[in-house]
């Protein structure tokens, strides 16, 4: 059995995850922290690996644990500054880290397909609208800008984000990806990627209808990264180790 601690336990993907654990012959879940819990009350339990689905600071409360004690963690946290982002590479030199925006499968798989469409879709408007619940703080979603980010690496980082356009009063430029967030009712998460191109356009769109994939993901790489050594790791290590 693997020992799991959860970070973030009290939220709503923290909760997930218990639940899956509780329904698995894999994972023995050892404890739950949120962000006034006290770190020490854990320190001397027997601990496999860390699901981290919390905030931002919370994962850097769990980042120093983790390093100290020397136990493997996914991060499935968004909303990182790029202090906290470079905070989390670092410790990837003494810790084995798996970090994704999306634990989804068939997210990252969409997020291949519009990667390569972009290539071939040179003259087109890549637009980028993420939809989620009205509770979700930060904005655009981590998913959202890892779809922009593997857009841009496929373009040879040649483009630059728009993200309010409220107060432009100038024609969208060809280098720009748009990046739109709704925030409604109890909308788990859907995204959709846009190919504006001249008399035609092409939509790509994947949408989420339970948190129960995200949970499970996560549990694949809690699973994963508790054989690999020190570095940093992701979706793309874990979909090409399930050769899916």
């Amino acid at each position: 059995m693997i020992n799991v601690l959860i970070n973030g336990f009290e939220g709503r993907m923290g909760q997930e995850v218990y639940k899956q654990t509780q329904n698995s012959d894999k994972f023995n879940f050892v404890a739950g922290l949120d962000e006034h819990n006290n770190i020490d009350e854990i320190f001397d339990k027997k601990i496999d690996v860390i699901v981290d689905f919390s905030t931002p600071s919370g994962t850097m409360n769990i980042l120093e644990f983790a390093n100290k004690k020397h136990i493997p963690i996914v991060i499935a946290t968004t909303g990182f500054s790029e202090e906290q982002l470079e905070t989390i590479k670092n410790s990837s030199k003494d810790l084995p880290i798996f970090k994704s925006s999306n634990m989804s499968y068939e997210t990252n798989l969409m997020i291949s397909v519009v990667s390569k469409l972009a290539k071939e879709l040179t003259n087109s408007d890549i637009e980028i609208v993420e939809t989620h619940h009205r509770n979700k703080v930060d904005a655009p979603s981590g998913t959202a800008l890892m779809i922009a980010d593997n857009i841009n690496n496929a373009l040879n980082n040649s483009m630059h984000y728009e993200f309010d356009r409220h107060s432009k009063k100038a024609p969208r430029d060809k280098k720009e990806i748009g990046i739109h967030s709704i925030r409604g009712g109890t909308e788990v998460g859907k995204h959709s990627v846009f190919f504006f191109g001249e008399n035609e356009s092409l939509e790509i769109s994947h949408t989420t209808t339970s948190r129960a994939v995200f949970a499970s993901g996560a549990l694949k790489a809690a699973e994963y990264i508790i054989t690999k050594s020190n570095g940093m790791y992701d979706m793309n290590d874990l979909v090409a180790l399930k050769n899916l």
